[in-house]
């Protein structure tokens, strides 16, 4: 494999980290510690931690981690691309890009992030904190994701598979045992078109709560029918909410159909 260019690791993102002081050096050496990675570039990692609300309130150039995070999902998605294609040797390319999808979906990182405490060193804006930052899915997964790309950058892809793969062959294994979280909107729109030919319409139904603690509360038609509401602290989780109770109610429907069919079936054969 070719060398990557030293001009190319000079990253100027780098130069826009927030400034790591004595403490904020002991917080991430814990991290590093607790996570079990290694960093050249504390900067590095401090920028990965940085979420745009900080380094908006901050100003002075202060960059933040969404261009490290927009680098790391590429090299997640490479690295556990890479370890499915060779476990599962027989599986077709669906298969392979159906366990993929809930692997390194926000419901899978945000957990990751959280059993690393990456809550507990993110830098987030006082708006964002008041607001329960710390706790969202899509700025836990985020970080994680700018933490991958961060040590891409630090120590190459080899470093980066093998932080990733530490943590995301577990989640590979949950799905591989249909222990993992469900992508129910997924699964109701495949089972929409398969069934009715048609798709899913979510539609939102209210909102409800103050402007930092909103709640929404979303609706989903199948083929005329309306299920819900279901809620979530955004449009995206009242969806997949909505999603689950139609897609169960519909799931026990049609269990309820095939045992009618079968007893049907077996009382004719026994007359």
């Amino acid at each position: 494999m070719r060398r990557i260019p030293k001009r190319l690791l000079r990253r100027p993102d780098a130069q826009a980290a927030p400034e790591l002081g004595a403490g904020r050096r002991d917080e991430l050496l814990l991290f590093q510690r607790h996570s079990g990675v290694r960093f050249k570039s504390l900067e590095l990692l401090n920028l990965a931690f940085c979420h745009r609300s900080f380094a908006n309130e901050r100003g002075n150039g202060t960059g933040n981690n969404e261009r490290l995070e927009f680098l790391g999902d590429s090299v997640l998605g490479l690295a556990v691309a890479e370890y499915l294609y060779e476990l599962l040797p027989d599986r077709p390319e669906g298969e392979l890009a159906r366990i993929k999808s809930f692997v390194v979906s926000e419901a899978s990182l945000s957990e990751i992030a959280r059993s690393m405490r990456v809550d507990n060193f993110i830098l987030i804006g006082k708006g964002e904190e008041y607001s329960g930052g710390r706790a969202k899915r899509a700025i836990l997964a985020d970080a994680f994701e700018a933490i991958v790309g961060a040590l891409f950058f630090d120590s190459g892809f080899r470093e980066a598979k093998r932080f990733v793969l530490r943590f995301l062959v577990p989640e590979i294994e949950k799905v591989l045992e249909d222990r993992h979280e469900k992508d129910y909107k997924t699964l109701l729109q495949e089972h929409a078109q398969k069934t009715y030919r048609a798709y899913p319409k979510y539609s939102l139904a209210k909102k409800t709560g103050p402007d930092h603690d909103r709640v929404f509360w979303m609706t989903v038609e199948v083929a005329g029918k309306v299920y819900g509401p279901g809620k979530g602290s955004n449009k995206k989780q009242a969806e997949q909410a909505a999603a689950c109770l139609a897609y169960e109610t519909l799931k026990s429907s049609r269990e309820r159909t095939r045992s009618r069919s079968r007893k049907g079936r077996d009382g004719t054969s026994g007359s």
